[in-house]
């Protein structure tokens, strides 16, 4: 096994929005940073979740402001969606983005290393037959789309938000297991795309983190749209039909549909990658942190969806800063969570 030409302050073990935060502020601050991706900088939210999925919720609004057009004295007639052109403008966005992230990143002389990272030391990552050598580490390893025990991911006919965010047509129908913010944002997408769509989730509301009154104004809005939802409602199971899959639901009834997304949230990505093994303290997949996002081992801090708290990039963007000034020996102040503003899109 191979060690890095040199040590370095800070080690990051993951490139999203908590880890390349801390990267460039740390960086900012004087300290020398490598920062360790196993894809691309960016992490969820600039490739698989916030950015993506803004893009595709604008699409939605210009095809029914083309439909809409008439109300308003426009003529104009929409004709239908063309989904590789969608993506193509969708991956604009994010390469746009990705690329300016990436210049910004080598401007501060931040040291990107391309691959796994696996924690082996309190102050080692090792990708592939190298080790890097931090004073500090910073894990940064965000999250992963979730499923339920028993129900098979399969990418095709049973997807995640993922595989939502790749797929090459519309569907006549969907059915959608969650109602939280990815299940609303695919909803209100695939509904102005001309799909038909039914929402399953177990508790009372969509929306069942936010005000009654503001999970209440967007079922009406959603009804009005011709968007179904199934609430209080248990999922029980699915299976293919010969066209599609039939989805059971507790209490007898079943839906017919082309797709099932699945959305019941995302869960931290820990598992494999050394933390226990290092002594890091992990309950439920999730790293332990304190008020400064420092872990029980003195050397090892922890930022973004990886630690309990809300999932959120600017939550990360905020820890990750905090992680830097403190490694900085400047003053910090933890974050007030009650205090983060928030918005569901749909």
């Amino acid at each position: 096994m191979a060690d890095s030409n040199s040590s370095y302050d800070i080690v990051i073990l993951g490139g999203g929005s908590g880890g390349y935060a801390c990267a460039l502020r740390a960086a900012e601050l004087g300290k020398r940073v490598a920062l360790i991706e196993k894809d691309k900088v960016g992490g969820t939210c600039l490739h698989r979740g916030c950015i993506p999925t803004k893009a595709l919720l604008h699409a939605a609004e210009v095809a029914d402001q083309a439909r809409e057009g008439e109300a308003f004295g426009v003529r104009s007639t929409f004709e239908g969606i063309d989904m590789p052109g969608v993506h193509a403008y969708k991956d604009k966005v994010v390469d746009r983005l990705w690329k300016g992230l990436q210049s910004t990143l080598a401007s501060r002389k931040i040291e990107i290393v391309y691959g796994d990272g696996t924690l082996v030391s309190p102050t080692q990552v090792r990708v592939g037959d190298t080790v890097y050598e931090g004073a500090h580490i910073v894990l940064a390893t965000g999250s992963e789309a979730k499923s339920l025990p028993g129900l098979e991911i399969d990418g095709e006919r049973v997807i995640n938000s993922d595989h939502a965010l790749r797929l090459d047509r519309v569907p006549r129908s969907a059915v959608i297991l969650g109602g939280g913010v990815i299940g609303v944002e695919f909803a209100s997408v695939w509904r102005s795309f001309g799909a038909e769509v039914t929402i399953v989730e177990m508790l009372p509301h969509l929306l069942p983190l936010e005000d009654e009154a503001s999970s209440k104004l967007l079922e009406r809005a959603f009804r009005r749209r011709g968007i179904g939802y199934e609430l209080g409602t248990r999922f029980e199971g699915v299976k293919g039909n010969g066209t599609g899959l039939t989805v059971s639901l507790a209490g007898g009834k079943t839906l017919d549909t082309e797709l099932l997304l699945v959305a019941v949230g995302r869960g931290p990505v820990s598992a494999g990658l050394g933390y226990e093994a290092a002594g890091v303290a992990v309950e439920r997949g999730y790293v332990q942190v304190d008020e400064y996002c420092r872990t029980n081992v003195p050397t090892i801090s922890a930022v973004g969806d990886l630690i309990p708290g809300p999932q959120l990039a600017h939550v990360g963007f905020a820890e990750g800063i905090l992680v830097a000034e403190r490694l900085a020996a400047l003053k910090v102040t933890p974050i007030d969570y009650d205090g983060v503003p928030r918005v569901t899109y749909s």
